[in-house]
């Protein structure tokens, strides 16, 4: 900065204004110092603005896995909430691994980050209340929060996992299988609470159920589990899924279509977020939708207000989900029965 005072001939603190206030700048000398500016190749140093500041003009966004579309979706609802107030976001990915989202925290707080949108791993980690305490909020996106006193933005995903089972059990299939297992992330548990209980009521069975948890939840995932599906006895073979997830979904979609199993004649496929690809399928997925940009914007929202520290109330909206029907569960062409 003052390089660029003496190239244009005025003071430390009119550089400072033209950078910071323009508006209280005559245009004649705004326009020397803009000028000094380009020919020296000058560049504020927005971490020493951090400091003197003592904030940053960026958030910190925590995903489970960058590779899901579901969460790029919901970054860019967070980026178009913080763009708008003038501040950047700096996405970092844990691959559901609480080391590793640890480490992106503790950094996040190095870099004075306004705050943070998290999407956790399965267990909270302390972290959290230790950046809280040194006064930086974190708001969980995709997770009910512990208590009253921390902002949260979730999905009703016990409603999600019941409008999947019920959608399969009203097509009349009456051997189920949900595919993602009921440990680890709360979002999954809740999503299987779902469909076990819709299972039991239209069934009277908890046999009705298999419950398959392969290694990851992703599109190899899927196959895994649909090779499992495939190897049961048919007597025993369900004749259709709730997925954890659209990847899981896709996954078991072209496991079946290699197998030249018919997708829904003989097995009917149901996903859950509704990410783009899910539409785009080879056969188009069912899928439980949920908001996703829209969770992104309100968890951002939600931060930048308590942020801003004035008058701030903690909220925990919940969102509803929504049942997207498309051709991987169609109703089901029942083959006839050979009379004897």
């Amino acid at each position: 900065m003052r390089d660029v005072a003496v190239h244009a001939g005025v003071s430390v603190g009119t550089v400072s204004n033209v950078l910071n206030r323009p508006d209280t700048v005559s245009p004649g000398t705004r326009e020397r110092v803009l000028g000094a500016i380009t020919a020296l190749g000058f560049v504020r140093n927005e971490s020493a603005r951090h400091l003197r500041a003592g904030r940053s003009r960026t958030i910190g966004l925590v995903v489970l896995d960058i590779a899901n579309p579901f969460f790029t979706d919901v970054a860019r609802g967070v980026e178009e909430v913080a763009n708008a107030q003038g501040l950047s976001v700096i996405l970092c990915n844990s691959d559901g691994r609480p080391a590793k989202e640890a480490a992106h925290l503790e950094a996040l707080t190095e870099q004075r980050v306004r705050g943070v949108v998290l999407t956790p791993t399965a267990e909270l980690s302390p972290q959290i209340e230790t950046l809280r305490q040194r006064g930086v909020p974190v708001v969980l996106l995709d997770r009910r929060a512990a208590g009253p006193d921390q902002c949260a933005v979730a999905v009703d995903d016990v409603l999600g996992g019941r409008l999947a089972a019920d959608h399969l059990l009203e097509r009349g299939h009456r051997r189920i299988a949900f595919i993602g297992g009921p440990e680890g992330l709360p979002q999954l548990q809740e999503r299987y609470q779902g469909v076990v209980a819709a299972v039991r009521e239209g069934t009277g069975s908890d046999d009705a159920l298999a419950v398959i948890t392969p290694g990851t939840l992703t599109v190899a995932g899927g196959r895994e589990a649909a090779s499992r599906i495939l190897g049961l006895p048919a007597g025993l073979r369900p004749t259709a899924a709730v997925c954890a997830n659209d990847l899981l979904a896709m996954g078991v979609l072209q496991e079946m279509v290699r197998h030249q199993v018919r997708v829904p004649d003989d097995f009917a496929i149901v996903g859950y977020d509704d990410i783009d690809y899910a539409a785009a399928a080879a056969v188009p997925l069912t899928s439980v939708r949920k908001p996703r940009q829209e969770l992104g914007r309100r968890a951002a929202e939600l931060l930048l207000d308590e942020a801003a520290a004035e008058g701030h109330q903690h909220d925990q909206p919940v969102f509803e989900p929504m049942l997207v029907v498309r051709e991987s569960s169609a109703v089901r062409r029942l083959r006839p029965t050979v009379a004897s």
